[in-house]
């Protein structure tokens, strides 16, 4: 499976999310809900649980649809954020608060460009 990096460098592929969608598993998908809504206090049920990754054509959980970085990333025509050169911004560093592992794999990206 090719790798799929979101453009805040959240690893798609191996998102539960994304996992959940291309198996068609809805246990799974009732799994991340349920652990997505105690983590991010809100209410996320399993038919939110649909996505085919931030970058490529096809389904997004909700949050995509209102995520700035990812708007932004696409109005710059970049393929993520590690490609940006106001790499990193406010909004990223606060998202690495939350995912540190995000900056780890956007930093890569920044190292192999």
């Amino acid at each position: 499976m090719t790798k799929i990096i979101g453009v805040c460098g959240i690893v798609c592929t191996e998102c539960p999310a994304y996992k959940a969608t291309q198996a068609d598993d809805d246990g799974l998908r009732a799994k991340t809900a349920t652990e997505w809504s105690q983590a991010y206090g809100a209410d996320i049920k399993p038919e939110h649980i649909n996505c085919d990754g931030c970058t490529t054509p096809g389904r997004k959980i909700h949050h995509c649809s209102e995520c700035e970085m990812r708007a932004c990333g696409i109005a710059k025509g970049l393929e993520n954020c590690g490609k940006c050169a106001e790499y990193a911004c406010q909004k990223l560093e606060e998202f690495f608060k939350m995912v540190p592992e995000a900056k780890e794999t956007l930093d890569d990206e920044r190292v192999s460009t």
